[in-house]
């Protein structure tokens, strides 16, 4: 039977009570591997030698500002999470310096660790990576040759995970997320192949493929009576090619298909330059019927400069401040302010990672009504997706639904 967490760890602890505590609660919470440094000199010998991790969990310190720099420029590290409470100004600055150093910030958690909230940021690591559970060291980055082999026997293939309302439990959306169906390694998640993708520039095949596919599930879903739409992620750079716009009205007129089903989310962190070209095509996309929702929503820097200057008609929230919810009242105030924001600019608003009953009627308290997160479910192939929404409808008076 796996394990809930095969992940590899490292925490850092000058202190070997509270080390030896934290090392023990995550091999207690199912984790594949947990290493233990005294310091960051220590850790950095541990990370050359065993290689990249996915969790690095240490305290907030001038030294430790050093060491997210170095194991970000390295690529040793995906995430991190501070053993401490920081001020709210203070995460917020946390969460902008790892992201500038291409790590996740999971958040902070105060020693005695409490498992609750710990296991809470490593099942937010996995949503954010893949629900297929792999370990940092468990398998290398894709060979371009195997990349499109996958691509050209559609061994990439979409997972639909459910948006909902918060207050009805009802489905009308899916966003689509890729998983390669490798035929000897199992389920991949995307950290494996998107970047091969990129730098061999077949993102723009991985998005057409996914059309493909996901509008033959739309298809069937509204012959069944099942109104749903469909959200695909989209790499701001395709947004240059000039012939972008033309393939995805031709994947619609081939199914048959209307553009006001389909939404395309793009990341407030590439949006940082905005040519006319790109403007133009998302101008298109909206012409087309289609929608578009900014992702991530207060992750970057730049977000409420875009929402003016952009077609958005969607905002993502972060799930970063739905994990704060319970405990932290900035995170509420953030979410509070982002409905207000949406219904001023007549935009609707969905809270990520909704994964509790309790962060569920946190945001229906603060008036939210549309969310994502494995509270409804995790993503699931296209074969389970039909099964599920029925089951799914027959059951829309009990709420919550958990998959």
């Amino acid at each position: 039977m796996p394990k809930p967490f095969p992940l590899r760890i490292l925490v850092i602890a000058s202190n070997a009570f509270q080390r030896t505590i934290a090392v023990t609660q995550l091999f207690q919470l199912g984790c594949h591997e947990v290493l233990g440094a005294s310091d960051g000199q220590e850790a950095w010998k541990i990370l050359q030698e065993k290689g990249r991790v996915d969790v690095a969990m240490f305290d907030l310190s001038m030294k430790s500002l050093k060491f997210i720099k170095d194991v970000g420029q390295a690529g040793l590290a995906n995430s991190v999470i501070i053993s401490g409470s920081l001020q709210g100004d203070l995460r917020g600055v946390m969460r902008q310096i790892t992201s500038l150093q291409g790590l996740r910030f999971l958040g902070d958690i105060s020693y005695p660790l409490q498992s609750a909230a710990l296991e809470q940021m490593l099942h937010d690591y996995m949503k954010k990576t893949s629900y297929a559970l792999l370990p940092a060291s468990s398998v290398e980055l894709a060979s371009d040759e195997d990349m499109r082999v996958a691509l050209l026997q559609n061994q990439v293939v979409p997972y639909f995970q459910p948006k909902f309302n918060l207050v009805t439990g009802h489905v009308s959306s899916f966003e689509v997320l890729a998983r390669w169906h490798h035929p000897v390694k199992g389920i991949l998640p995307p950290s494996i192949f998107i970047p091969v993708l990129k730098r061999l520039g077949l993102m723009k095949e991985l998005l057409y493929s996914q059309l493909q596919l996901g509008l033959s599930l739309q298809k069937q879903a509204w012959e069944r009576g099942h109104a749903i739409s469909l959200a695909f992620n989209l790499e701001t750079e395709l947004l240059t090619h000039e012939e972008l716009i033309s393939r995805v009205m031709r994947i619609l007129k081939d199914r048959s298909m209307p553009g006001s089903g389909l939404t395309f989310e793009l990341t407030e962190t590439d949006l940082l330059e905005i040519s006319p070209t790109t403007l133009e095509s998302l101008v298109c996309l909206r012409i087309m019927g289609c929608g578009l929702s900014i992702d991530d929503f207060g992750a970057g820097f730049s977000a409420l400069q875009r929402l003016c200057q952009l077609p958005f008609n969607e905002i993502k929230l972060d799930s970063l401040f739905t994990r704060g919810l319970e405990y932290e009242p900035r995170c509420r105030a953030v979410v509070s302010s982002t409905l207000a924001l949406g219904r001023t600019l007549g935009m609707s608003v969905v809270v990520e990672g909704v994964e509790t009953e309790v962060q569920r009627r946190v945001l229906v308290d603060l008036g939210c009504s549309n969310g994502q997160g494995y509270l409804c479910a995790k993503p699931m192939p296209a074969a389970q997706t039909l099964d599920w929404l029925e089951k799914r409808t027959q059951l829309a008076d009990t709420f919550p639904i958990v998959s």
